[in-house]
C-alpha cells in the first residue's frame, strides 16, 4: 500500500503541472490516464517493484527498465520520448546528481576497438533495416530540407568532398569509413585515390565487397586498422562521426595525428557529434548514462570550444566551421521511422533487448538535437599557419555559386 500511495502523489503532482498524452496501467489492472485525450503512450508496470523508476523518471532510469524489461511501453517512440522527457522534467531537479555531468574515459587500442565492435558489430542487415541503401551512418545534409535520406547522405558526401576541394589524383584518407560510401564516391565521382579505416570487422567485410562490385579495387583500399597507426601522408583527410569514440583528453592527439598524416598543403574535415555545454556535459536527466551504458561505451562528446582548442594544440587551424545541428535531428528521425516501419524485422535480427535500446536510442538523440542538448559541427582545417592557397578566398565555392 506505501508505494501505491506514493505512486498516487506523484501522479497528482504530474498531472497538476501538465497533461501528457499517458496512460498508466498497474499491476493491479487499474488505469490512469495523465489527459483527457486518448493517450498515445502506455507504460505498464508488471509488478509493485517496478514503481520506483517512475517515482524518479530520470531517463536513464526509465530507458533501463524499458530495455530491460521491468517495465513495458506502447506507442510511437516520438511520443514514448517526449512524454518520458516531460515526466523528467516534472518530477526532477535540473542539477545536481542529474545534470549535465562531465564523465571521461582511459582509451587505448583494445578498448576502443571493443567498443566500436559493441555498437557496430550486430549484423550489416541489422543497419540495412534504417539507413539509407549506401548505409551512412552519419549526420545528412538537407539542402533544401524536403530531401528524401538517400539524397541527403548523397548531397553531404558530396558536401565534404566539394568543402576539401578532392581534385582528380588527390589521396584520400577517412578515418572511421563505415561501410565505405565517402571513399568510393570520392573515388568515383571526384577522381581520388583512397584509404578507408574502421575498427568494425563487419564493416571492413562489407565495404571492400562494395568497393569490388563497384570496379573500384585499383583506387580504393579499405583496412581494419586504428587511426594512431596509419602511416604516409595524404592531400585529404576526413573524419566522419568517428571522434565522439576518442576522448576528450585525447583530441589535441588526435588531431596532432591528423597533422601528421595531412601533407605540406592539404585540407582535413572533422565532422563530428559535439556537447552544447560549454563544461562538456552530457545530456541532462541521465540521458548520457543511458547512453554510456548501452550505446556508446566510452563515448564522450566534447564542446565545439574544446575541440577547436584541442585542433589548436594539435598544431591545425580551423578555416571553416559549420553547425549542422537541425540535419542531424532529422536524419535521426527519419532513422526512427524506418527502424519502426520494419520493427518485426529488426527484431528478428537484433533480439528484443537490442530493439528496445535502438528503438529509445534513435528517437532520443533525434530529441537532444531539437532542443540543442547536442550539436554537430563540420570544421575544415589544415596545418596551422600556412596559406590555404588549395581553397578559395570566399566560401561560395563549397555551394556551387
Amino acid at each position: 500500500m506505501q508505494v501505491q500511495h506514493r505512486l498516487a502523489a506523484w501522479v497528482e503532482g504530474i498531472t497538476s503541472q501538465m497533461e501528457l498524452p499517458l496512460r498508466l496501467e498497474l499491476w493491479n489492472g487499474q488505469k490512469i490516464d495523465f489527459s483527457g485525450d486518448t493517450p498515445r503512450v502506455t507504460i505498464r508496470l508488471p509488478q509493485a517493484s517496478a514503481a520506483r523508476y517512475l517515482l524518479t523518471p530520470s531517463l536513464s532510469n526509465l530507458g533501463t527498465a524499458y530495455v530491460e524489461g521491468a517495465i513495458e511501453v506502447k506507442g510511437a517512440a516520438s511520443d514514448m520520448i517526449n512524454v518520458v522527457n516531460a515526466l523528467a522534467r516534472g518530477s526532477l531537479k535540473p542539477d545536481g546528481k542529474l545534470a549535465r555531468i562531465v564523465r571521461t574515459f582511459t582509451h587505448d587500442r583494445h578498448k576502443d576497438a571493443k567498443a566500436i565492435r559493441y555498437h557496430y558489430d550486430v549484423s550489416n542487415e541489422f543497419y540495412q533495416q534504417f539507413l539509407d541503401p549506401a548505409m551512412v551512418y552519419s549526420c545528412a545534409y538537407f539542402e533544401h530540407g524536403d530531401e528524401d535520406l538517400a539524397t541527403a547522405q548523397q548531397k553531404k558526401i558530396d558536401h565534404i568532398l566539394t568543402k576539401l576541394r578532392v581534385q582528380p589524383g588527390h589521396t584520400l584518407l577517412d578515418i572511421g569509413c563505415g561501410w565505405g560510401a565517402l571513399a568510393i564516391r570520392a573515388a568515383e565521382r571526384f577522381g581520388a585515390r583512397c584509404v578507408g579505416i574502421t575498427l568494425s570487422g563487419n564493416q571492413h567485410a562489407l565495404a571492400r565487397e562494395r568497393v569490388k562490385a563497384a570496379g573500384l579495387g585499383d583506387r580504393v583500399e579499405i583496412r581494419l586498422q586504428d587511426y594512431r597507426d596509419v602511416r604516409g601522408t595524404f592531400d585529404r583527410v576526413t573524419s566522419v562521426g568517428m571522434f565522439e569514440h576518442v576522448g576528450i583528453r585525447h583530441l589535441p592527439e588526435y588531431f596532432g595525428i591528423i597533422n601528421r598524416l595531412l601533407a605540406e598543403d592539404g585540407v582535413a574535415m572533422n565532422h563530428g557529434i559535439t556537447s552544447t555545454d560549454p563544461d562538456n556535459g552530457e545530456t541532462p536527466y541521465g540521458g548520457g548514462e543511458f547512453i554510456q551504458k548501452y550505446v556508446f561505451p566510452h563515448g564522450e562528446l566534447a564542446h565545439i570550444g574544446e575541440v577547436l582548442k584541442a585542433m589548436q594544440q594539435g598544431n591545425l587551424e580551423a578555416y571553416d566551421v559549420e553547425n549542422l545541428r537541425r540535419h542531424y535531428a532529422r536524419t535521426l528521425a527519419i532513422w526512427t521511422d524506418n527502424f519502426e516501419a520494419r520493427a518485426e524485422r529488426v527484431r528478428e535480427l537484433g533480439g528484443d533487448k537490442r530493439f528496445r535500446i535502438w528503438h529509445v536510442y534513435l528517437a532520443g538523440c533525434s530529441y537532444a538535437f531539437d532542443q540543442d542538448w547536442i550539436s554537430l559541427y563540420q570544421i575544415v582545417c589544415g596545418k596551422a599557419g600556412r596559406h590555404p592557397r588549395v581553397l578559395p578566398w570566399s566560401r561560395a565555392y563549397m555551394y556551387g555559386t
